[in-house]
């Protein structure tokens, strides 16, 4: 038996077929939860099909994360930036490809139905975000806005946290970028508008299909195709610089759109593009076999075994500097596709830069409710 067999026999039994019950729960990325890699215990639930059409849909639920810190440092050479916020843990968008659904295991909660349903919020980011900001050795640089789950995610309609730390950034003249899959973007249009006058704001659209029927089955809470569109084209009407992140690339589902969304996002105001390879870490990689075989059955055993060659025959490797990309000639073909394309239409591959040089350390004093000593009477 073969190196590369073995390994894939290795990876099957980490990550072992689900036995869910069909069909896929309507309007989410996955059918239900899996046990995470941090826990002990497993709970095999058994179906006997009684209960499928009385079962109700999964209910949502928003918890508070009382967290003491907001901005995360990055020290990954794969990524384009130095530190990021995430208002919210957890994404109702449903993408079943997500990397950061295994983020979830650190709350306790599955990286499946849980990190679409169970989801978590900051009350009080602008508050710990104005006192790290404020911090003696803190060093302006270019801070993400939803790195990991969407910051205009729908949640965002109701807490308003990501337009509360876009006006605390604006107020400091701190940069700041954003990649989202939502057309609610457009609601902070006043504020991204402003951020572009002095070279402080960006957003980069994350667009994996022009094919609706296809983004409503692989991201089905996520604003449409052509609804990011249209919020990329009021963008760069009113000046902010915007940009197409294609991700993921799926070999054999989506990779021949390549070209198609560059072009489309050209036409639609975006001046920069990048692209990532779809990564399977840990639980993603059964979730996403699991929505091949009910999405895509005749198409999952061929787009399995081009990741397993992009990934040195793993489902994954997390080494830096291919992760993004993979390895191989089907990689680098992509890679050349994709600069080709970028210098046909005019797109940088590479977002441009922004101020640091007019930050203002916010005024703890003035945002404190206490300000000065207080009486002992």
């Amino acid at each position: 038996m073969g190196h590369c067999t073995e390994k894939r026999m290795q990876d099957t039994d980490r990550h072992p077929q689900l036995e869910w019950p069909e069909p896929p729960i309507k309007g989410r990325g996955t059918a239900g939860n899996v046990a995470h890699h941090f826990s002990d215990l497993t709970r095999p639930e058994e179906d006997d099909g009684w209960w499928r059409d009385e079962t109700p849909a999964p209910r949502k639920e928003w918890l508070p994360d009382h967290a003491r810190t907001v901005i995360s440092r990055n020290e990954s050479p794969d990524l384009p930036f130095d530190q990021s916020l995430n208002p919210y843990r957890g994404c109702e968008h449903g993408c079943v490809y997500c990397y950061a659904r295994p983020t979830h295991a650190w709350l306790g909660c599955s990286p499946g139905l849980d990190f679409e349903t169970r989801l978590f919020y900051t009350p009080d980011v602008v508050g710990r975000l104005t006192e790290e900001l404020a911090a003696p050795g803190y060093r302006c640089l270019p801070l993400v806005l939803g790195s990991a789950t969407d910051a205009y995610q729908p949640g965002e309609r109701s807490f308003g946290l990501s337009r509360a730390v876009l006006e605390c950034l604006l107020a400091c003249r701190h940069p700041v970028s954003a990649v989202t899959k939502s057309a609610l973007v457009e609601r902070d249009l006043d504020l991204w508008a402003q951020l572009a006058e002095e070279r402080l704001g960006q957003v980069a659209f994350s667009l994996t299909s022009l094919n609706s029927t296809l983004c409503r089955r692989l991201e089905p809470r996520a604003s449409s195709p052509a609804a990011r569109l249209r919020a990329m084209e009021k963008l760069a009407r009113a000046g902010v610089p915007v940009g197409l992140f294609i991700a993921p690339l799926i070999p054999g589902l989506n990779d021949h759109e390549l070209e198609k969304l560059l072009a489309t996002a050209r036409d639609h105001g975006a001046s920069f593009a990048q692209w990532t390879l779809l990564r399977l870490p840990h639980e993603v990689a059964g979730l996403f076999q699991q929505w091949l075989a009910h999405h895509a059955p005749l198409k999952a055993a061929r787009i399995m075994a081009v990741l397993y060659d992009l990934r040195g025959g793993r489902l994954y490797d997390a080494r830096f500097g291919t992760r993004m990309t993979g390895l191989g000639h089907f990689a680098d073909l992509l890679g050349q596709r994709f600069e080709l394309a970028c210098r046909k239409l005019g797109l940088a591959t590479a977002p441009p830069a922004l101020d640091t040089t007019h930050f203002s350390p916010p005024d703890i004093e003035k945002t404190s409710p206490a300000k000065g000593q207080l009486s002992l009477f």
